[in-house]
This record gives C-alpha cells, structure tokens and sequence, in this order.
C-alpha cells in the first residue's frame, strides 16, 4: 500500500529518473576535513540515501581556495578532491539515490580565517552581513570565477555525482548577492536592472552545461520571495526563473526570505508549515520543469499535500532528515508515528558558526543510527519520567538491558510538558508522545505514579543500576514572597495557579519570556480585559544564550503585543504591594501590579543515591538538547 501516492512517485529531472518527490536540500556539517570528504560525511549523507530519500543536495561546496565559508565545509576546487566525492558519491547511489553538489562562493559571507583578503561582493555594498567592509569583485576576476564553477561541476561528474545545485537564494554568496538589488548596486553588465544583476548567474550555469554534457542535473535554488522592502519580488521572481528555464536548468528549488531579516529564510519553530509554498505555487505555473518547495515540512502528510494540491513537484526536507534518517522509509510504510519529531528549534545548526559539528536536540544520535548490544546485560532502574528519563531507559533497552522506569507523576513527560504550553512550542507535545511510545514499543516497564523509596531500594531494586533523572524546580526569591501575590512561570503554565491583570515578570530568560507571551493579549488594542504585562530583565538582552529564528520571532512578538521589556534593570526591594526595580541609576516603582512572577531559574532536584548516574537538569540545568544528548551518551556506555 502507498501511503503517499504523490509523495512516493518518481519524477524526471532532466534525463535523470528519481525515485520519489523527498529530496534533501543542503545543511552545513563541519564535518568535512579542510574541504575534503570525511568517513562521516559518507556515513551522515548514506544513512539518509538508506533512509529513502530520492534526492540529496550536499552542503556548500566551495570552487575555489581563497575564500573559505565555514571551516569544515566542503570544497572541489581541485582535482585531489575528486577520490573523496567519489566515495561519497558510491555510498549514496548504493541505495538508488542521486546527488547533487552545491556548488557556492561565500563571498563577503567568508569566515574571516586569518590571512583571508579583503572579502568580495557585488558592489562595496555590506552592512547588512559582512564582518569587514567587503571590495565590489572586478569583472576580470568574475570570469575566472565562471570558469572556476564550471571545473568544479566537472570535478563533481567524474566523482559520478549526478549534478550541481548553484546557490542563489537568501541574498547568499555571491550568487545570491549578485542578483538582490539588496547587494548589487553596480552600473556594468553586472548590475543595473534585472538582467544585469542575473548576468552572472546564467554565465555560470552555461559553463556547467559546456563542462558537463545535457545529461548532467543543474538546479538553481532561489528564494520566490525575499518579503523585504527593497528586495527581490515573487513577480521579480517569475521572471528570473523563466530565463533559468530557457538557460536548460532542469528544475527550481524554491526558498524565501534572506540572511538580512531573520526568520524570513530559516522560518521559527511554530510557524507555519511550508511558508514559501505560495511563491512554489506561482512560479510553477509560468515554467515547465519541476519545481520544488522547501522549509519546515516537517511530517508526510504535510508534503504530500503539497505535491497533491499543485504547490510543487517536489518537497525538500531537510532538518526532519537530519532528526530521523529514516523519515522517507517510515512515511513510505505507513509508520508516520514512528518518525522522530524535528520541532524546528535550529540548534542542529547553531553551533556550526562556532566551528562545532551537526547536531540534533532530539536526535543526539544525528551521524549514526547503531546503538550497540551491551557485553555485560544488567538490571537499570530510571527515577523521574522527563526526556532525559525516557531517553535513557530506551538506550539502555536496546542494548539489552533490563529496565524500569518510574515515575512519581502520572505522566511522562516532566518539565517539557510545560514548555510545550507557551505560543509557538507545541511541537514539544510531539516529542513527549514520540519518547512515550518508544518506551511502550520495546515493553519496558513504566510506572506512573511511582515514587521511589529507600525501602524499594533495599528490596526490589536491590541489585539494579540507577540512573537519576529527578529534573529540577524552579526558584524563588524570598524576600520578594511578601508581594500580595507571587507564583513561579511554572505555576501558571501548569495551570496551579492563576495570576491577575497587571503582571511583573522577574527574569527575562526563555522562561520569562514565554510565559509574557503566552499571558500577553494576541492582539494589543488596549481592550479592558488585555493583561498588561512587564518583564525585568538585569542584563542587557533577552534570552541571553538564544538565538536565531526563534528568539527574533518572540521579540517581535513580546514588541508587537505590548509588553513592556525593561532591561539592565534589578528590583531592590519589594513589599506587600509595590515592587521597586533600579534601571540607569535610578529608582523606579510599581504601584498597581497585583502578580509578581519568578522565572529566575531552576534548582536541580539531586536525590542522594549511592552509585547513582545523575543525567538532566538533577545534575545540571540545561536545556532539552543537553538532557536527552547527556542520556543517550550515559545509556551507551552503561
């Protein structure tokens, strides 16, 4: 039976037949060795063509040496880089997948290595990215660098790849760069009007298709949209992507957005799905080669109704594959519950500007899928049901190991049934049921309700292994309890309390301001029954350790609904009905607040067990990437 029909059919890209429309589009690694195909990039991209996906783009592929994009990117500037690809190459069409290679030159995106010349862009144009004032390239060098694209494609054909992606999306590169009037002010051939400014592109796509033969893929990623003032239209868009069609690209990947404004490109978690699909829609009843959309398609039925209802030919997936390599086969079988949930959070990306490989906050297993069978098989017992709990009674099971797991609640899921309560963080609930079902799928023994005693230490789990994964509570400051009113973030998410109207939030962190969201009125229009809500924050920045998408969004939301946002402010003193905070210098107070509300951290709730393993937030606050990695690496070595 196929469960996806539209999903599951094969297409013709060119002269190329792929299996099925789940294409994965490109997600920078690290993993790459100075630009050179690692052991672990082979097994990262083959366990996704295991997987099933029909498609693969790889991650920037730099075509010449000068300008580096990320350290561990990958690279084909010359021909020593051919032996590597073709590896790679041969672990993914193992499994009838093709693959294509994004072929890319940062430009004044380039990480500033040391020793790095002055950056290049279309014109000296580079506030909105560039780390340093980047020069405006020379047209003497943008025709090597057209021939340098061309070789680089060529490289990638004799490694067996099936084709080259060239990058033109997002204001990205100096593609990207070339044709957003964001960047390119120039008044040659390369600028001016819209012809000028996709000169460049169309020149590199005619070396590839010189260098590489009819039957060899090119694509060209775009965004349909930049939705912003001065940026590039869907009607720009239109037409740029009928004169890619008469240059012989075979098909259009679809993005939006830009680097510039955050969220645009990389969409926030709990936004909606598949948010560039109207410029997909658009684009593709003006051109006649497919057209594929792309960002946080995150579930099956999700893409198949796109490809149903004529948004696009093709869905690349790319972040739920990094979450579960088997997303493909697991939709294609009909076991959609079964595919581990991306929650569109941006952490596998987060650290790679820090140099740190692909990462996963539910997936802490993102490279590899093998958890080995224990030596030794031993009898584990799991305090505290939360995600650090869950995750490491399910590893320590399939390794072959004996497991309860207790919980004193009567459900699993600890503090991230909370989190998931704030706007925008549903998608949390999905990961709570995921974990849950694991635990049920391989039988092991849950106990709700469940407190763990000394005595049943001493008797029945007498000769057990412990791990604890108690999680932790959040604080409270006591001398400000004297407040009229006080409760904790957690209170109200978890519903044991309700607070009043005029609200002061203390802490400015995730919590404190998710919980001013989720409290604030949706719509600020002064309406008398509007909560007005105040969050104290003592440093000089929301959130500090967050970023990307998701904080920008909430900020804009905090902004947009009325919340007062007071920052390098700390409340001195409080008494039974003002509150008392400094900001400059200066003593400021509210007189008419009725709630006072702690998000001011957690404590971890350690519990002394003798021999104990300590995982989560018992042993450290952390977030939720921290606590179901630190599991899942405590369970393997068990």
């Amino acid at each position: 039976m196929n469960n996806f029909p539209h999903l599951f059919e094969p297409i013709q890209i060119g002269k190329t037949t792929v299996k099925n429309r789940i294409f994965m589009p490109p997600l920078s690694t690290n993993l790459a060795d100075k630009g050179y195909v690692t052991d672990a990039l082979v097994e990262h991209y083959s366990n996704r063509a295991k997987g099933g996906v029909g498609l693969i783009v790889t991650e920037v592929t730099t075509v010449e040496p000068t300008y580096t994009y990320l350290p561990g990117d990958m690279s084909i500037y010359d021909d020593s880089y051919i032996p590597g690809w073709k590896k790679l190459v041969d672990a993914v069409h193992k499994y009838d997948t093709k693959i294509l290679s994004q072929l890319f030159h940062p430009a004044y995106m380039a990480f500033p290595i040391p020793g790095t010349p002055q950056l290049i862009a279309p014109s000296n144009v580079g506030p909105y990215y560039a780390k340093s004032a980047p020069r405006a390239v020379t047209v003497e060098e943008l025709h090597v660098l057209v021939r340098q694209f061309g070789e680089a494609a060529l490289r990638f054909k004799k490694a067996g790849g099936d084709g080259v992606e060239i990058q033109c999306a997002h204001a990205h590169g100096l593609l990207g760069g070339f044709i957003t009037p964001l960047y390119n002010k120039r008044t040659d051939e390369y600028g001016g009007d819209i012809n000028g400014r996709l000169r460049l592109t169309l020149e590199v796509i005619r070396e590839v298709r010189k260098q590489c033969g009819d039957d060899f893929i090119i694509d060209v990623r775009i965004s349909g949209d930049e939705y912003s003032e001065g940026g590039l239209t869907l009607n720009d868009m239109i037409y740029v992507s009928k004169q890619l069609e008469k240059e012989g690209v075979d098909f259009l990947h679809v993005s939006g957005g830009n680097t510039i404004k955050r969220g645009s490109s990389m969409p926030a978690p709990g936004t909606s799905p598949a948010p560039h699909a109207h410029a997909s829609e658009e684009i593709r009843k003006h051109v006649h080669i497919p057209v594929a959309t792309v960002a946080r398609i995150n579930e099956p039925w999700i893409a198949e109704e796109l490809i149903a209802n004529g948004k696009a030919d093709i869905c690349m997936i790319g972040r739920p594959n990094l979450c579960d390599s088997e997303f493909a086969n697991k939709a294609r079988e009909g076991r959609t519950d079964d595919i581990r949930p991306c929650i569109g959070c941006g952490r596998c990306l987060t650290g790679i500007m820090f140099g740190k490989p692909i990462a996963c906050t539910v997936n802490p297993s993102v490279e590899t899928n093998d958890i080995d069978e224990a030596d030794v098989k031993k009898k584990v017992l799991v305090i505290g049901g939360g995600p650090a709990g869950m995750e490491a009674a399910y590893v320590a099971k399939k390794r072959g190991h004996e497991v309860v797991l207790c919980e004193k609640e009567n459900e699993l899921g600890g503090l991230l049934r909370l989190a998931a309560v704030p706007i925008s963080k549903q998608e949390l609930c999905k990961v709570i049921k995921f974990m849950a079902r694991r635990l049920n799928n391989e039988g092991i023994d849950v106990r709700l309700g469940c407190e763990v005693t000394p005595q049943m230490l001493e008797t029945e789990f007498k000769d057990y292994e412990i791990i604890c994964s108690t999680g932790a509570k959040p604080k409270e400051i006591e001398a400000f309890k004297q407040f009229k009113q006080t409760m904790t973030a957690d209170d109200i998410l978890s519903g044991r309390k309700f607070p009043g109207r005029k609200i002061v939030i203390l802490g400015g962190g995730s919590v404190g301001c998710e919980t001013a969201d989720y409290l604030a009125p949706l719509v600020n229009d002064l309406f008398p029954a509007n909560r007005d809500v105040t969050v104290i924050e003592m440093t000089g920045s929301l959130m500090t350790g967050e970023g990307g998408a998701a904080k920008s969004r909430l900020t804009q939301r905090l902004m947009s609904k009325g919340v007062k946002l007071l920052l390098n402010a700390q409340v001195k003193k409080v008494d039974e009905s003002t509150i008392t905070y400094e900001q400059d210098g200066e003593e400021h107070t509210i007189k008419d607040a009725d709630t006072l509300v702690f998000a001011v951290g957690y404590t971890p709730t350690k519990v002394e067990y003798e021999n104990a393993h300590y995982i989560g937030d018992c042993d450290k606050v952390g977030n939720l990437k921290d606590a179901i990695g630190e599991a899942y690496q405590l369970a393997k070595s068990l």
